[in-house]
């Protein structure tokens, strides 16, 4: 009787167009894993930052000594920004910025938080006789700064021009 050979299991010749081939596609496989690692890792990160972000928002906050603020001018009339600018200056605001608000239909004066200490904002809106209800947070960080005041139409009613 004949005895049948088996093919070798394993080939003794390597193709090196397939050997290369392999390697390349390994490699790319372990580089996407190292960036697939690298992305959860950020984003764990990124979320266990976020809780103690909310953390240090909720802490007793205290208004800094000296507040900087940019005045924005929301109502349009020529020289209230300026006006506003003496007389925060007196009350010992650092004022950085003057300029107008992207639009003149701002109503009621706005005092916006930049930075996640409320207390700056609701010390300037005292300053002025701003309602609390119109004192916002909009944290920015990317504002050197940590209050913004939006002058609107009501500012007869606030304290600069009461005096």
């Amino acid at each position: 009787m004949k005895e049948k050979t088996q093919p070798d299991k394993f080939p003794t010749v390597v193709n090196f167009k397939t050997s290369t081939a392999n390697l390349f596609l390994n490699s790319v496989i372990i580089i996407l894993l190292l960036i697939i690692i690298f992305l959860a890792f950020s984003l764990y990160t990124k979320i266990s930052d976020a809780g103690n972000e909310t953390t240090n928002v909720n802490a007793k906050q205290t208004a800094a000594d000296i507040v900087q603020l940019e005045v924005l001018n929301g109502c349009g009339v020529s020289g209230v920004a300026e006006s506003f600018t003496s007389f925060l200056r007196r009350k010992n605001f650092d004022v950085v910025h003057i300029a107008n608000y992207i639009s003149f239909d701002v109503d009621n004066s706005l005092v916006i938080d930049r930075t996640g200490n409320k207390a700056n904002a609701i010390k300037l809106a005292e300053t002025l006789g701003i309602k609390k209800q119109y004192v916002i947070q909009q944290i920015n960080n990317d504002y050197f700064l940590d209050v913004s005041l939006v002058i609107g139409r009501d500012f007869n009613q606030l304290k600069p021009n009461k005096q």
